[in-house]
């Protein structure tokens, strides 16, 4: 794998991989035995970089399993065939929605995860697809967040649909929806407010949003849920407050590169059994992508 993009990936994993990949080197100078004290010191090493109790102990007996089947002679034999175990962790969830033409995306997660660069970011993309996309700025809370999506917006080259602060989120929502009917967009990005997660009002306010968006929307109506990677497994516990509250249907997993704990993207398809979409590991436009199994796993393990 030697794409740019696969470059850049392996490059934002850097921390996760030197992390992980140490303490596979220091089970590969213990000796290629593949005894009790192996097995456990290879559980060790993975629930450390994040991947959750649930995705480890089934990564492990997966590959205890093939070590007796396959044969697998050695520790060093082991710990290549872990590449292909994480990537079947994150299982075959089908279509990214992302890609539907046309979809409405209402886009959610608390306030620093990237979320408003996130829609941002998608835009922009869809755009250079040949997408004809509308943004809505719901999150009419925050003072800045309407004047960054503005920025993106111009730099995307679409429209927006704006209300002023303290404006009801729901009408905004409405709004967009609208606007996407008689212009003809055939992707709508609604940028949510963001804040803390155990919000009651939060959580009211969302759960009209979607309400009143899928009423209105003539289009198929998609949750995104966006992660900040470096929150670890507070991030998780903040996707099941999402989850519970008004479904979410994807993740956008931010800030790859800012964490050593890049494992937390196998604990959150195990054990939310949400399929992560799109994955980022930088500031750039082309820094965040479709979320690829099989790349990640060798960037995170290999980087090769």
């Amino acid at each position: 794998m030697s794409t740019p993009w696969y470059r850049r990936l392996a490059d934002g994993l850097t921390r996760s991989r030197e992390q992980l990949g140490g303490q596979l080197n220091v089970l590969l100078r213990r000796g290629p035995n593949l005894d009790e004290e192996f097995w456990s010191d290879l559980e060790d090493t993975l629930i450390a970089s994040d991947m959750g109790v649930t995705a480890t102990t089934e990564i492990v007996a997966r590959l205890r399993d093939a070590a007796a089947r396959r044969a697998l002679p050695d520790a060093a034999a082991v710990v290549d065939a872990l590449v292909a175990t994480i990537a079947e962790e994150f299982g075959d969830h089908g279509e990214n929605f992302l890609s539907e033409r046309p979809a409405t995306v209402l886009v959610v997660g608390v306030n620093g995860t990237g979320k408003t660069t996130t829609v941002g970011k998608l835009a922009k993309q869809a755009v250079d697809g040949g997408a004809r996309v509308l943004l809505g700025s719901a999150d009419t809370f925050r003072a800045a967040a309407g004047e960054q999506l503005d920025i993106w917006a111009e730099r995307a080259g679409v429209p927006i649909v704006r209300r002023d602060r303290g404006a009801d989120p729901a009408a905004v929502a409405f709004d967009t929806v609208a606007r996407a009917a008689e212009t003809g967009a055939d992707l709508v990005l609604i940028d949510t407010a963001g804040r803390l997660h155990t919000s009651p009002d939060l959580m009211r306010e969302l759960k009209k949003v979607k309400r009143v968006t899928e009423d209105k929307s003539a289009a198929p109506v998609h949750t995104l849920l966006v992660m900040d990677a470096t929150t670890g497994q507070n991030g998780m516990v903040q996707a099941r407050e999402f989850d519970a509250a008004i479904g979410v249907e994807g993740i956008a997993l931010t800030k790859l590169d800012g964490t050593a704990k890049g494992g937390i993207a196998v604990a959150i398809a195990r054990e939310l059994g949400i399929p992560i979409l799109v994955i980022g590991v930088g500031e750039g436009i082309d820094d965040l992508r479709p979320f690829d199994p099989a790349e990640f796993a060798a960037a995170l393990v290999r980087g090769t």
